[in-house]
């Protein structure tokens, strides 16, 4: 296993349970994008800016994710999230957002201003309707890194024995030759903490920019995320601080009494097409050279959510095969780029990376 994050992690424990021995090697462990990421397990909130046939798959996960967070002792923060808007054109994707969960069969509940500050006083008073989402929770990413690791050693170098089997889960950079089948997506977030902020999950748009607010038990409060495509190392901006403490205070003011703990700006691993990778690798999987590999990547926003269905998809495709066509790294637009010589350049995006209507980056 090569990537010790959440998804590297979860993959080990699931193939540790399936009887397989397994050797993770990491050397900044738990340190890529599991470390930034705010943990909001939100299928419907995502649907918008993903294609719909993900939502079974984003529902599947999220079902799994009670029994993962037992096993691990680690809770999930059930009060839900709201999905807010604080203006007209700010209601409007909040209403757009209600429409198409409408189309695909789910009950979305608009609330009204008033209804909302019944449901969560400390929103912010130009906040004026929400969509209720009170079923989707969230977990704090770094709980889960950490006790996977007390169960799952994880070694800065590989051994020199070879493996049957190399599963990949490196985040934004994969090792060459599958170095271009993903590309990175900066985003910034920060970590404040106070005392007597909002209980829900708060995401939307303020005046157009898109942020969230989630807080935890504890009483940190996780602020996110800029989204930027890049080739430099990820670093945090001022402007990008300015702008989501900027947002967040207008969808929650008591942020102006917290406690400023950190600013932390990682990648995500995005496909050319946004959607998972996770199956044999395209071409080099069958190399005798590399043996046989399989990818668990290109997770773009989702790693956090989709981290036990990819820990059961890679354990049930060593064990029989069974590959998930939607995630299958052999589809066309990703193959294409692991050809020799393709030019990553010259394959265009099939979809935006954060459209203008997202509530949120991560």
């Amino acid at each position: 296993m090569l990537g010790a994050g959440i998804i590297g992690l979860s993959v080990t424990q699931a193939l540790l349970a399936a009887g397989h021995d397994v050797e993770v090697v990491d050397p900044a462990p738990g340190q890529g994008a599991s470390f930034a990421a705010a943990g909001m397990l939100t299928p419907a909130s995502e649907v918008w800016h993903d294609e719909p046939a993900l939502l079974a798959h984003h529902r599947t996960s999220l079902g799994l994710w009670p029994e993962l967070a037992d096993r691990l002792g680690v809770s999930l923060e059930r009060h839900g999230t709201l999905l807010v808007g604080c203006d007209g054109g700010d209601l409007q994707q909040v209403e757009r957002h209600a429409e198409l969960l409408r189309a695909l069969g789910e009950q979305p509940q608009m609330l009204t201003r008033a209804e909302l500050r019944r449901v969560e006083p400390e929103v912010g008073a130009r906040v004026i309707g929400a969509l209720a989402l009170l079923a989707e929770p969230s977990v704090d990413p770094r709980a889960v890194v950490a006790a996977l690791r007390r169960r799952i050693a994880v070694q800065a170098r590989p051994s020199r024995e070879a493996a049957e089997v190399t599963v990949i889960a490196t985040g934004a950079e994969l090792p060459p030759p599958w170095r271009q089948l993903v590309r990175r997506v900066r985003g910034e977030i920060l970590r404040l903490r106070l005392d007597g902020g909002p209980r829900h999950t708060l995401r939307g748009w303020v005046r157009g920019e898109p942020v969230y607010v989630v807080p935890r038990a504890d009483g940190e409060i996780v602020v996110g995320a800029t989204s930027e495509e890049h080739d430099t190392p990820a670093e945090v901006s001022a402007g990008g601080v300015l702008r989501l403490l900027h947002a967040a205070r207008e969808l929650a003011p008591a942020l102006d009494r917290a406690v400023f703990v950190e600013a932390t700006a990682r990648d995500r691993p995005a496909a050319v097409d946004n959607l998972p990778l996770v199956g044999p690798a395209p071409w080099a999987a069958d190399s005798a050279e590399h043996g046989r590999v399989v990818l668990a990547a290109g997770l773009h926003r989702h790693g956090v959510l989709l981290a036990p269905l990819v820990a059961r998809l890679v354990a049930a495709h060593l064990a029989n095969g069974h590959v998930e066509p939607l995630f299958d790294p052999r589809r066309p637009a990703v193959a294409a780029l692991a050809l020799p010589g393709a030019d990553a350049e010259a394959i265009p995006n099939q979809r935006p990376t954060t459209p203008h209507h997202a509530p949120g980056a991560r």
